[in-house]
């Protein structure tokens, strides 16, 4: 099939400021920038490209398709478009609400709508009233749940485990030195994942409690060990004796701080103020000349 490139058109090419009048006349005041080119979309149907220089469309063009009739010296505007250039900044594609929600979205206390047409399950056992035959089931399977796993879910879970972090092709599984399958803190899974998958029971290991492959591993491995390097002699501490300054006592409780107790040199009384008696600087005062009256003699006679 061959391809051909529509011919350069002078007449739309020269239309460049009729496609900036008609923008003029319908943009926001100010928003129209430079011109950018024109693009020839069809024979005599080209396409003018302005800069869009308002604040909210950084990365938009504004587009005016103009078009002429054949052998026409006159052209003519069929439309005018806000379109995004290449490094506009745009929406993400709408999704509707029921699938918006992703795989960990889920928090404390949000529910998942009820699925009946969930193409990962499948109808569970449903009793056939002998008590044999259910009670067999039941302790065989493990089941009496209204629905199970499928085998398409069984297969999207088995892809989904295996090519994640638990899997072979993870960085901690191709550095490790041996596998899951030998390591004694491996839990077999039960049911038809068991020849595939288990559980890591090693608190040290970086896959405790997650589901892993029999070929996944990691430095944790319960057989695997590593050279010990041996330790490096160290000799007796050396104590350098005269590097020890030795400071007075009078200095040294000094500088223990403001509640330090006071040193041997000063008295137990040093830097308080002295206390005067509680008379000093007092008046001396003598005592006043009181007559005292003098005693009678036994000669006096007494009156009652």
């Amino acid at each position: 099939m061959t391809v051909t490139t529509p011919k350069t058109d002078a007449v739309l090419l020269a239309a460049a400021d009729l496609a900036r009048g008609v923008l003029e006349e319908i943009a926001e005041p100010g928003t129209v920038g430079a011109h950018v080119g024109m693009d020839l979309l069809e024979e005599r149907l080209g396409m003018h490209w302005f800069e869009c220089t308002s604040a909210g469309y950084t990365g938009w063009r504004w587009g005016v398709s103009v078009a002429r009739v054949p052998r026409g010296k006159v052209a003519t505007v069929c439309e005018t478009n806000l379109l995004p250039g290449p490094e506009a900044v745009l929406a993400p594609e709408w999704l509707p609400y029921a699938d918006r929600l992703a795989p960990g979205d889920l928090g404390a206390g949000d529910v998942l709508p009820f699925r009946p047409d969930d193409p990962f399950l499948e109808a569970g056992f449903e009793a056939t009233g002998e008590e044999d035959v259910d009670r067999m089931a039941l302790f065989e399977l493990g089941l009496g749940r209204p629905r199970v796993l499928s085998a398409e879910g069984r297969e999207a879970a088995a892809t989904r485990w295996y090519d994640g972090d638990n899997g072979p092709t993870s960085e901690v599984a191709t550095k490790a030195t041996a596998q899951c399958t030998t390591c004694g803190y491996f839990l077999p899974m039960a049911g038809a994942l068991r020849a595939t998958f288990g559980v890591c029971a090693n608190e040290w290991s970086p896959s405790d409690g997650r589901v892993v492959s029999l070929d996944h591993g990691c430095g944790a491995h319960s057989e695997t060990d590593m050279d010990h390097p041996e330790p490096t002699p160290v000799g007796d501490p050396i104590v350098d004796e005269f590097a020890v300054d030795l400071e007075p006592a009078e200095r040294a409780a000094r500088t223990d701080g403001p509640e330090a107790a006071p040193s041997d040199t000063e008295p137990a009384d040093a830097g308080q103020p002295d206390i005067e008696p509680a008379d000093a600087g007092q008046p001396d005062i003598e005592p006043a000349d009181t007559e005292q009256p003098e005693p009678q003699s036994s000669d006096d006679p007494v009156t009652d």
